[in-house]
């Protein structure tokens, strides 16, 4: 059995959708990130860097104890292994997901995050970070669309993690202020990947929770500081 330990953002959706497309059993255990309990000692155990997604799987391969992990992508490729999908084992098929898992990580993810940041959530609306990131989302839009150009399918080839990881932060491209419609191959492959099944399960994981006004309780939670800690939102 794994724990999930979920709120139901981008990064947590991920870990929803692998888990309904591996079949692997598991049991949610809610982190209310709007109520501050991202910071609480016993899920710092688990997730260090006080952000969700996080997971302890109670039977892990070769192991004799429970493992706790975090980071999404860390976590994407612990259960691709496990379950042994959605990672290739052939080394150019396996080196193209991770390429492309970690471009998400590193590129997608962060700048999708902080352009909904000031545009949605910031207190003043600074125009040169609303243009910079806006402008940075809309060039890593067309990296995605011309690949899925190249592919004619998936990011990699075969749908894999990195798809898994990607569509996610696709899902809030409303929300940065973009059309699907700009970036045709996006656009095919996301209706693909949002009619599966497993996806349709992974999503509906928390999905009263969706589109919540955040109250003053919640903003301080996510966006403020506390006994000198810096608060992290956690859709970045």
């Amino acid at each position: 059995m794994i724990d999930l330990y979920y709120w139901p953002t981008p990064n947590g959706w991920k870990i929803s959708i692998m888990l309904e497309e591996c079949g692997l059993p598991y049991e949610v255990r809610r982190i209310r990130i709007g109520r501050g309990e991202q910071f609480e000692p016993k899920f710092l155990k688990v997730s260090p860097n006080n952000k969700i997604p996080a997971i302890v799987d109670h039977d892990p391969p070769g192991q004799n104890s429970p493992l706790a992990i975090f980071e999404s992508g860390a976590i994407l490729i612990y259960l691709a292994e496990k379950a042994g999908k959605f990672l290739p084992k052939d080394l150019p098929s396996r080196m193209s997901v991770l390429q492309w898992l970690m471009w998400q990580m590193g590129g997608l993810g962060p700048m999708a995050g902080q352009n909904g940041h000031f545009l949605l959530y910031a207190n003043e609306k600074i125009p040169y970070a609303i243009g910079r990131y806006g402008e940075e989302v809309k060039r890593l839009y067309g990296v995605l669309d011309r690949r899925l150009g190249e592919t004619q399918v998936y990011m990699a080839g075969d749908y894999s993690i990195a798809d898994i990881a990607t569509f996610p932060w696709i899902m809030t491209h409303k929300a940065q202020g973009l059309t699907l419609d700009d970036y045709p191959n996006i656009k095919r492959w996301y209706a693909d990947i949002r009619a599966r099944d497993a996806v349709q399960r992974g999503l509906a994981l928390g999905k009263e929770h969706w589109g919540r006004k955040l109250d003053d309780k919640a903003r301080e939670a996510l966006f403020k500081t506390s006994a000198g800690e810096a608060l992290q939102k956690e859709i970045t």
